[in-house]
């Protein structure tokens, strides 16, 4: 070979080494990104939020003390499936042919193939996706004869809206049918059947696949995220991952090796394994030293499904079973905020919600901004240097929060947000005015009248958190102001 051949043959290689390191570059430029979502964890679940709380959450903890708290973060609904909708889309999930309560394990899909989600936005921006755990949000189980045929593959699972990998349970964890899916195929065929079980540890009847476990159903799932992670790391592309728990949703089912640990019942022993859970995770990110390439969210779906006693008793609506093995050393898991799970009141929805990306995100920083779910669309696609799609076709309802925990918050803005209840009731949150469009809690307790009679129910939330004073009657300008505003977000189809 000749000098000249010689010199090709450099520098063919020397633009190779070049534009991989470019790509390297850019890989590294685009954090990956961890959304991890509980299932019915209450605001005062986790102690670093919850002076009160005597559950241990060190991996929580930590968590926040690395990261920044959102303290006025919301789940778009009160509710399982409407939330995740929101988070998959960007868009309210009462937008959907979904107007309330959730689906069912045998549920039809709910986002249509063509509608763009998170997971598909990334993967265009470069990212490898996949979502391990509760989904929630319909498969396309088959049928022969008009049974369910179980040796047939799904024809939609989360393959189909932008996810390159999937390992999911249908929807919650005391919903049948009781199977893993990886991809479009059902892991084990259900073979036994699951006998109806009462709170607390409440399962319905119905078909139990051949290797499902429910007590082992948390782990199982931890190992199978972490796994993912691991080899995403092996590669130069960044990675998105969408780890919905399974837990501490019913059936409050621990591990027994967490049995009694809390002290607190099976609902606090359940919050120690769900904190275990999270600190398995974030453990497999640090030992693989892609911390600092890492964003990582940690929310809930809703609120907590556990009632709280007023003033050291028992609600008088509610029988002493419905309330067995749930108060417990009068564990607050909604804190100081009024209601439940499935309501309107902020109970149902006000949710933790924290960040951590080490050299971005300030340690132990706290954000008072109102936010919402819908909004990790825009977010994500944000910090992925993408550009955030137009509104009129897609992530309707979300708005990119990014520079909050970034700390370039100043003239941050987002529209009102709007609550929506298990019933199908309303709440437009507006600085520090809430405006809730009926009357009683919209979820679990009975109105004293019809639910969307007038007055209706306006709170101060910056002087009253409890939602204790109702000011409806003595601030009619700001409730019509306000029922205007969440009248046109309703109706234009977008809030950005």
């Amino acid at each position: 070979m000749n000098y000249r051949s010689v010199l090709i043959v450099l520098t063919v290689v020397l633009f190779f080494a070049r534009s991989g390191g470019q790509q390297a570059q850019k890989s590294q430029a685009q954090p990956n990104i961890v959304f991890i979502m509980a299932d019915d964890m209450g605001y005062g679940d986790i102690q670093e939020l919850n002076p009160e709380s005597k559950i241990p959450t060190p991996h929580l903890n930590q968590l926040a003390r690395e990261g920044m708290t959102f303290t006025d973060a919301h789940s778009p609904s009160s509710v399982c499936t409407p939330t995740r909708y929101g988070v998959m889309t960007g868009r309210y999930c009462w937008r959907s042919e979904l107007k309330r309560g959730v689906l069912n394990g045998y549920g039809a899909p709910l986002i249509e193939t063509n509608r763009e989600t998170v997971a598909a936005a990334l993967r265009k921006e470069g990212y490898t996706t996949g979502v391990v755990g509760k989904w929630h949000l319909g498969l396309g189980f088959q049928k022969t004869n008009g049974e369910w045929d179980w040796s047939k593959k799904l024809d939609y699972s989360p393959i189909d809206v932008g996810f390159d990998y999937s390992y999911v349970i249908p929807a919650s964890l005391d919903f049948p049918p009781y199977v893993y899916i990886e991809g479009h195929e059902i892991t084990g065929q259900p073979n036994r059947e699951q006998p109806t079980r009462k709170f607390p540890a409440f399962l319905r009847k119905g078909e139990l696949g051949s290797d499902f476990s429910i007590i082992d159903c948390l782990d199982h799932l931890a190992i199978k995220a972490s796994d993912w992670i691991v080899e995403c790391s092996k590669e130069d592309e960044p990675f998105f991952l969408y780890f919905p728990l399974t837990a501490p949703h019913k059936p409050a089912l621990p591990h027994p090796r967490f049995v009694g640990k809390s002290g607190l019942g099976p609902y606090g022993d359940f919050i120690m394994q769900v904190d275990e859970t999270v600190g398995k995770v974030l453990g497999t990110i640090d030992e693989l030293g892609i911390s600092d390439d890492t964003l990582v969210i940690y929310t809930s779906d809703n609120g907590s499904y556990m009632y709280r006693y007023q003033d050291g008793k028992k609600p008088d609506h509610l029988s002493d079973e419905s309330v067995q093995g749930y108060f417990e050393g009068h564990h607050t898991a909604n804190g100081v905020l009024r209601g439940t799970k499935a309501d309107i009141w902020e109970a149902g929805h006000r949710v933790p919600f924290l960040v951590r990306w080490p050299r971005k995100v300030k340690p132990g920083s706290t954000s008072g901004r109102t936010i919402t779910h819908t909004d990790f669309f825009a977010t994500a696609l944000s910090v992925s240097g993408g550009r955030i799609p137009d509104a009129k076709v897609a992530a309707q309802d979300s708005f990119d929060f990014s520079p909050l925990f970034l700390g370039k918050d100043n003239g941050w803005r987002r529209a009102p947000v709007l609550h929506h209840s298990g019933g199908g009731m309303f709440a437009i949150r507006l600085g520090d005015w809430k405006l809730i469009l009926g009357n009683g809690s919209g979820g679990r307790e009975k109105p004293s009248g019809k639910r969307f009679d007038r007055p209706w129910q306006l709170y101060n939330l910056k002087e009253d958190l409890m939602e204790r004073t109702d000011l409806y009657r003595e601030n009619p300008e700001i409730a019509q102001t306000l029922e205007l505003k969440a009248l046109e977000i309703m109706s234009n189809g977008r809030s950005r």
